[in-house]
């Protein structure tokens, strides 16, 4: 057994094993820093799109919470318009049926000019 350790080739094949080893170790240790400093790298990346699309999806929800509230302003504003033009057409019915009731002529089976202009007036 001392004799083989002795023996120069084998001196040779461990020394070549060892420069492997040390190699292998050097190459793996660069390697796995290099890994490191990259996944470092890239989880900061991830990080910061991660933060960008939060930070967008928060600015939507405001943009179309603006988008419905000036919907429903315009929407109420276009209610009472419509609420205020109706009342006029009913005050201008009334005043219609009023006219109409007082009309001389209301039994009669033609239309006389005062019937005329109340039809005009609902035009």
């Amino acid at each position: 057994m001392i004799g083989a350790l002795t023996n120069k080739w084998v001196g040779y094949g461990i020394a070549v094993v060892m420069l492997a080893l040390a190699v292998w170790w050097g190459v793996s240790t660069i390697y796995n820093n290099g890994y490191d400093a990259a996944s470092l790298k890239y989880r900061a990346e991830i990080s910061e799109l991660k933060q960008a699309a939060a930070d967008a999806a928060i600015a939507e929800t405001e943009r179309q919470a603006a988008a419905n509230n000036a919907a429903k302003a315009r929407e109420a504003e276009r209610i009472a318009q419509m609420q205020a033009e109706n009342e006029s057409l009913e005050l201008k019915i009334k005043e219609l049926e009023r006219e109409a009731g007082e009309d001389p002529d209301a039994g009669r089976v033609a239309i006389g000019a005062p019937g005329v202009q109340r039809i005009n007036k609902v035009r």
